[in-house]
């Protein structure tokens, strides 16, 4: 079964991870507002417009920008593991206010500022996939958590959904497949 794996770029940093012995102190929200402000006067001219800023216990991914809400998140999850990042995942969530995409004006700006240009998570906070499909063209596998409604093979059908290469449910578990 083929699965999905982290990027070659951030393998370094989970290798031998383990969880924290004790709960680590993360910075409080205010701490979090202020440093908001700080890095908008220093890094965007004070371009940047006031956003909400919250932790979340169910991101599996260090840190998210949601524009509808204008609210960045940070994960709890993540940042027991690297409390140290929390500041940078900050940064990174600041350049998406004004810059939705990973692109060259991203990365541009992640490089001015001293940013992580890619969007870090730690692979033991994935959940195990619980549907197996299968492309009836090339036979790929895709795992995954949630159950697909309408979805192609992406190496036979391109960007589009095709309903020639619609994946096939393969197997379904009631529990997590254990890799």
């Amino acid at each position: 079964m083929r699965q999905k794996s982290p990027s070659p770029a951030n393998l370094e940093l989970f290798t031998g991870v383990e969880p924290p012995p004790q709960r680590v102190e993360l910075p409080s929200v205010d701490e979090l507002y202020r440093m908001y402000g700080i890095y908008n006067r220093e890094y965007f001219d004070n371009r940047l417009p006031p956003v909400k800023i919250s932790y979340s216990r169910r991101m599996m991914a260090a840190g998210g920008y949601y524009p509808t809400q204008r609210e960045i998140r940070i994960s709890t999850r993540y940042h027991h593991h690297f409390p140290d990042e929390v500041y940078d995942t900050l940064k990174h969530e600041m350049i998406h206010v004004t810059n939705f995409r990973h692109d060259a004006a991203f990365k541009c700006t992640a490089r001015r500022i001293g940013a992580s240009v890619r969007a870090n998570d730690h692979p033991s906070l994935h959940k195990q996939p619980r549907f197996v499909y299968v492309c009836p063209r090339c036979f790929t596998e895709y795992p995954r958590v949630k159950r697909l409604r309408m979805a192609s093979c992406g190496r036979c059908s391109g960007k589009k959904f095709d309903e020639r290469f619609k994946l096939v449910l393969k197997q379904s578990f009631k529990k997590p497949v254990e890799p």
